[in-house]
């Protein structure tokens, strides 16, 4: 199993970044709020998971190891496959993930596109007790001061990550809009804008709106 890869980043899309280990470009597919705090040229750690299929190796890789857990864990529920367990660790952290299946939070589930009303009770129940009590903000943190090194400004990378995820440049504009006092809140308190939590917000504000 590879359970990490370190190196330069040379290239990057919106779920996809390529990192340079001893000469050999790993492809990795991550989140786009794992991508908001990458930057090409500078040096990148993700922790990784190898999914290998009969036609297939597929790496994912994480901002940390706690992430790279839950994405195993979550597959071990019926119908989680993991493309469906890293689109809810696009809309939601490990602990945001915690707080929803302890509290039996149906609806921080059905945010997550691929999963439906039925879906997130079958998920409730499964995942119960399986992921743990929440960690507290250690990961927050985290991720904030990730991306206080990556590109600027903070609304074209937001905007480009949701459009990579499929929205019309309409809605993204929208969702960014929507989280903007966040972020100039995060600002005026002397930090960079929390472009990960961000696009979680943004992307809940989206389903709202549907």
């Amino acid at each position: 199993m590879i359970a990490f890869v370190s190196g330069p980043v040379a290239a990057l899309a919106p779920t996809l970044a390529v990192i340079e280990v001893g000469g050999v470009g790993m492809a990795v597919q991550c989140t786009p709020s794992t991508i908001a705090g990458l930057r090409i040229g500078e040096q990148a750690r993700l922790a990784t998971s190898l999914v290998v299929r009969e036609d297939s190796l597929t790496l994912y890789g994480f901002a940390d190891d706690d992430e790279r857990q839950v994405f195993e864990l979550l597959q071990g529920a019926s119908g989680v496959g993991p493309r469906l367990a890293q689109a809810m660790l696009g809309v939601h952290s490990p602990d945001a993930l915690r707080l929803a299946v302890s509290t039996g939070d149906e609806k921080a589930l059905v945010a997550v596109p691929g999963i439906g009303k039925k879906g997130a009770q079958k998920l409730l129940l499964e995942l119960k007790g399986k992921l743990g009590a929440p960690l507290g903000a250690s990961g927050l943190v985290g991720a904030q001061r990730a991306v206080a090194s990556g590109p600027a400004p903070w609304t074209e990378q937001l905007s480009a990550a949701l459009i990579g995820l499929g929205y019309a440049s309409r809605e993204a504009e929208e969702a960014v809009s929507a989280v903007t006092p966040q972020a100039e809140a995060a600002i005026a308190a002397g930090g960079s804008a929390p472009v990960p939590q961000l696009l979680r917000a943004a992307l809940q504000s989206l389903n709202r709106a549907r």
